[in-house]
């Protein structure tokens, strides 16, 4: 059962409990009148009581019918103040009806309005002021405190009919049904305050949940703004660093072949002119490729060769560019048909190429480099190797620097060496599927 509804069932039964009432007092009193009547002695109630009672016939139509007016009353939910004073002032009235039909003998009904008043006040001072208001109203239907100055014909004198023995069992029935009445009405009174501490003690849980949430609702956010501008932070970074990668890789490859080329023009000058304009036009080619990257680079940060071409072309173009400006001879072998990469994965590639091979002319001073691209299982492998200078105390400068963070970006690897001339091994994981071509 729901503790909540548990005052609106004793309420429900104080009022079937009123209507057993009634109707007992009801009907032993129309009994005893009837006999009465029945049995010629009502001359000699007459002179007793020194009363006319009410025809016996209308105590319970009037009874049972104002009962049922009280009850509908009771139903009724007022929103305004001044409504419910106005209906509790009408229920009032109806309970004097009904206890003057029964000549005072009941007046139990007023609890179903302390009742109702209990239930619609939750203010404690005006709830406090309708109750003390009622009870006096209660107080002021005794029989006793009314008899004194009205005739009032006793509940006593009406059960004279019955024998003693009788009589005394009709009123212990009718004091067992007052006080029924009466602990019901105690029942339900400590139940209604019983579900209102209920009721406040879950709304201060409430409360205080929802404070804790906010509480952790505003460190989260905390949290958050705190993990945005990191985040803004690293992702500035990120940029910065791809930007410097983009430069270092477009501008410093193409410097590093005019370079190199201008120092082959100078040793070829005096001997060889014609060779020489060849190299030179070779070297402007390499200057206005050079000029296009770095324009492709502020644009979109991509290997221009890798926008017209696929990557397998784009890498074989570039390396003949750069045999042709350095007179580096490069040689290169490529198994798979490289198909299936996405752009970002298509850059890493490219880069580690070109910057590879710009390391080895530019710092190695070689002049043969190696290039095998190979596919092992899923792995895509890159072995690049020249006669350079070597190294054997590897210093990690800006192009190896990059290749990693390149690679790392793939969940690839690098390695290096510089024992006999230097060498490069990178690896790939490959996510795609069959090549298109024969490997």
């Amino acid at each position: 059962m729901d503790k909540n509804r548990f005052p609106d069932i004793v309420l429900d039964t104080m009022k079937n409990l009123n209507m057993v009432i009634i109707l007992y007092l009801t009907m032993v009193t129309v009994h005893s009148l009837s006999g009465y009547i029945y049995e010629n002695s009502a001359m000699d109630f007459l002179m007793r009581v020194k009363r006319t009672p009410m025809e016996p016939w209308k105590l319970p139509i009037l009874s049972v019918g104002l009962y049922l007016c009280l009850l509908l009353l009771l139903s009724i939910r007022c929103q305004r103040k001044t409504g419910f004073l106005l209906k509790t002032i009408l229920e009032l009235g109806i309970v004097f009806a009904i206890s003057y039909v029964l000549n005072f003998s009941y007046t139990g009904m007023a609890f179903l309005i302390i009742a109702d008043t209990m239930g619609h006040f939750s203010d404690m001072k005006q709830r406090l002021i309708l109750m003390a208001s009622i009870c006096a109203v209660y107080i002021l239907l005794d029989y006793d405190l009314l008899s004194a100055g009205h005739p009032i014909i006793s509940i006593e004198s009406c059960w004279a009919y019955y024998s003693k023995e009788m009589r005394s069992l009709l009123l212990g029935i009718r004091n067992i049904l007052n006080s029924l009445n009466m602990i019901v009405f105690i029942i339900y009174a400590v139940g209604l305050i019983l579900t209102e501490v209920r009721e406040k003690e879950r709304v201060l849980g409430l409360n205080e949940r929802l404070n804790t949430a906010n509480q952790e609702l505003q460190a989260a956010n905390e949290k958050l703004e705190e993990y945005a501008r990191e985040t803004e932070k690293a992702a500035e970074t990120r940029e910065r660093n791809r930007l410097a990668r983009e430069i270092h890789d477009t501008l410093g490859h193409s410097l590093t072949g005019i370079i190199t080329g201008i120092d082959a023009c100078v040793m070829l000058v005096d001997v060889a002119p014609e060779a020489t304009k060849e190299q030179l036009k070779a070297i402007a080619g390499v200057a206005r490729q050079g000029i296009k990257d770095v324009r492709r680079s502020v644009k979109a940060l991509r290997p221009d060769a890798l926008e017209s071409l696929n990557l397998k072309s784009a890498l074989i173009q570039m390396m003949e560019e750069t045999k042709r400006s350095t007179g580096v001879e490069i040689t290169y072998q490529i198994e798979p048909a490289l198909k299936g990469f996405n752009k970002d994965e298509e850059d890493v590639i490219y880069r580690i190429v070109q910057e590879s091979i710009t390391n080895a002319i530019r710092h190695g001073r070689a002049d043969q480099v190696a290039v095998y691209i190979s596919r092992n299982f899923n792995m895509l492998e890159i072995h690049i190797e020249d006669n350079g200078v070597g190294c054997n105390n590897i210093q990690k400068g800006f192009g190896l620097h990059h290749m990693e963070e390149r690679l790392e970006m793939l969940k690839g690897t690098l390695s290096y060496h510089g024992d006999h001339g230097f060498v490069i091994d990178a690896s790939i994981p490959i996510r795609w599927g069959t090549e298109e071509e024969n490997d």
